[in-house]
């Protein structure tokens, strides 16, 4: 679950972290009234989705005059911001973070994340700050540092040292105490808020030697949000796509994808076999739908909607291996989803396991007009036919 910038910077104030003094407003003539309650100028307004690329699309914007702040505010809000991560519809603006201008003298980016390869939290430095740090790790590797924690032991003093000492220009101890508290802070919220990520590009040093998160991203685990009652109500619903959000109040497991061949499957891991083969086949996915192995038949039905809804898809493979699924169940599913949608694209299905027999025949004696495949590979070809 992704929080919004200005979510995220409540957390980090509460955990002792410095952020700029701002405020949210969600119209364009709050904005007045915000300019003057905030330091400035400069005011910088930025947008708050669930997005990175902000500035790039026009959604971050610095101003000098309070007049210029509404008329930016009025520019920003209630508009699509075309960034790389929003889509190709873009990430409609519903509120704005306003906040004082920050005298930066140094950039850098500090960010917490777990890597798989260690199985351990793992802090990231680099001087790069303000830059894309996918970017800086492709063309400048040298400027990424990295320092892997043991849970047993927690974040080390020592291992902010690691990072500081390295840095040229040196920092003043005053200023390198600030950086190191802002680090293990960092990592005690990481752990306390079951993250998966928490970000601050850029983490900046002031021209007075403060250390201040300019910008903030936290990501939380969403396997964790049981335990996390007060994160999940910062949940922001306007910031999911709308068949991921219906999916996700029916209990499946369905992400958006960008091709236009639906997909239908039970088992993750056969799930992502099928999107790959459907990539071989010459074609491209529309997304990745997981029914699970305990579905229903109406969760199969929920799920064949969501597919349905997609005005992209231009023709669906269900792909089942029955063993607690059983393909009769499944069968009964896409009968009383065709029944209540009109399918109007071509359907390739590919049944083995459990009641196999009594699925294909449950399809067979329908009025449904579909292709069957007798193995995977198969049935992408099928797939692939169809559009192509």
């Amino acid at each position: 679950m992704k929080l919004h910038e200005y979510q995220a910077k409540g957390i980090f104030e509460k955990s002792g972290i410095s952020i700029p003094n701002g405020q949210l407003i969600t119209e364009a003539n709050q904005a007045s009234e915000a300019v003057q309650s905030i330091n400035g100028p400069p005011w910088v307004i930025k947008a708050q989705i669930h997005a990175g690329g902000r500035g790039k699309a026009g959604g971050v914007k610095v101003e000098n005059d309070p007049a210029k702040v509404v008329t930016a505010a009025e520019s920003i809000l209630g508009k699509p911001l075309m960034t790389k991560q929003a889509g190709p519809d873009g990430a409609v603006v519903h509120q704005l973070l306003i906040e004082e201008g920050i005298d930066i003298e140094r950039e850098f980016y500090l960010s917490m994340v777990i890597d798989r390869a260690t199985a351990s939290p793992t802090m990231i430095f680099s001087q790069a700050g303000g830059m894309e740090i996918e970017e800086v790790a492709a063309t400048s590797p040298e400027l990424i540092l990295k320092e892997h924690v043991d849970p047993a032991v927690g974040w080390m003093p020592f291992q902010a040292r690691n990072f500081i000492y390295k840095l040229d220009p040196a920092l003043s101890p005053d200023t390198a105490r600030g950086l190191m508290s802002v680090m293990a802070s960092v990592y005690k919220l990481f752990l306390a808020n079951d993250c998966s990520l928490v970000e601050i590009n850029p983490l900046v040093i002031t021209g007075e030697g403060r250390v201040v998160a300019v910008d903030a991203k936290i990501t939380i685990d969403d396997n964790a949000l049981f335990r996390q009652k007060e994160l999940l109500e910062l949940d922001d619903p306007r910031e999911k796509d709308p068949l991921e959000l219906m999916a996700e109040n029916y209990n499946l497991n369905y992400i958006r994808l960008d091709g236009n061949i639906g997909a239908m499957v039970n088992g993750a891991g056969l799930a992502m076999a099928t999107m790959d083969v459907i990539k071989l086949a010459g074609a491209e996915p529309a997304n990745f739908l997981d029914v699970g192995g305990g579905a229903s038949e109406e969760m199969i039905m929920r799920g064949f909607e969501i597919i349905l809804k997609d005005s992209r898809v231009k023709a669906i493979l269900i792909n089942i291996f029955g063993g607690i699924l059983r393909c009769d169940v499944l069968a009964r599913g896409v009968l009383a989803a065709a029944k209540k949608t009109s399918i109007s694209v071509p359907l390739i299905v590919r049944l083995e396991g459990t009641n196999v027999e009594e699925g294909r025949a449950i399809l067979k004696d329908s009025d449904l007009e579909f292709l069957v495949a007798k193995d995977l590979a198969e049935a992408a070809e099928l797939v692939a036919k169809q559009v192509s």
